[in-house]
């Protein structure tokens, strides 16, 4: 596959939200988050797909598309109706742009317009939401430790700040058997046992930001109208190689921190729902560049 496609699919993956640094062109995975009290359980439904398109020499437009579906289960009640807050639904469409700018770096830009919501009334102009991320990236595969360097800046409006924030990602195969990534959202230490085994020890963030159709009025008469989930999660994996690009992986760990939190219309937090550790697992299937 012709790099400038490698480049795009992995930066469209930096730039969004709980697969960042991956480098899949079709993943589909599940995700189960039970929180240390056992009052709160999240599963996660996750699909997706990018597609390029050579446009020129050296030029390509990639086209993807995201989905995630958040199903939360609860066993304790809380001090509100939280009906509407069972079933979440993340909608991403990426579409990117990458060029050349010499024999060693190339420049991608990134737009990815979100849908997130709990869609109880359908689309509502409270669940749009749009992410921005302008790159350079550097790569060496010619050489004994190859490494690829990404440094650029990224605006995401969940993060209710109105400047864009630094994106920096380092990897490096340091050694026949031996690689890392350093960057964040994540960063992870790969041993490669063989082609077709890894083991991989990772901290990364997961999390998502949702608008909340029907605002939900609280106790203390504050007004809930987005609900986020913020986690710094720590954990082994597994990934077995059918191919080059095709592969099944498995995770292990647990939320270092996280927090369920519902918030207000500036984004201010009104009521915490659940800020228990616990454990994490996911496993899936993808298609990836490398």
């Amino acid at each position: 596959m012709p790099r400038g496609i490698l480049t795009c699919c992995i930066i469209l993956l930096l730039a969004t939200l709980g697969n960042a640094q991956s480098t899949d062109i079709v993943r589909i995975e599940y995700t189960t988050l039970p929180d240390g009290d056992g009052n709160n359980r999240l599963d996660r439904y996750k699909v997706l797909f990018n597609a390029p398109i050579n446009i020129g020499p050296d030029r390509y437009l990639i086209l993807g598309s995201e989905y995630n579906m958040i199903d939360i289960q609860r066993n304790a009640d809380l001090a509100f109706d939280g009906s509407d807050l069972n079933k979440l639904h993340v909608v991403d469409v990426n579409v990117g742009y990458i060029f050349k700018i010499n024999p060693r770096w190339r420049f991608i830009g990134i737009v990815t317009p979100r849908l997130a919501s709990n869609f109880t009334n359908g689309i509502e102009g409270g669940d749009f939401l749009l992410n921005v991320t302008a790159t350079l990236w550097k790569e060496r595969k010619d050489i004994e430790k190859p490494f690829r360097l990404v440094l650029g800046l990224t605006y995401n409006s969940t993060t209710g700040l109105p400047v864009p924030l630094p994106l920096i990602n380092y990897y490096k195969r340091f050694h026949l058997k031996w690689s890392y990534v350093l960057g964040i959202p994540k960063s992870n230490l790969r041993f490669h046992l063989s082609e077709k085994h890894s083991f991989i020890s990772a901290l990364f963030l997961d999390g998502y930001f949702v608008n909340v159709q029907n605002d939900i009025l609280l106790p203390d008469d504050t007004i809930g109208s987005s609900l986020s989930l913020s986690a710094v999660v720590g954990a082994l994996g597994y990934q077995y190689n059918i191919s080059r690009i095709i592969s099944f992986y498995g995770w292990g760990g647990y939320t270092l921190r996280g927090s369920s939190i519902l918030r207000d219309d500036k984004r201010k937090k009104v009521f915490i729902i659940s800020d228990n550790p616990g454990l994490y697992f996911k496993a899936g299937f993808k298609i990836s560049i490398f």
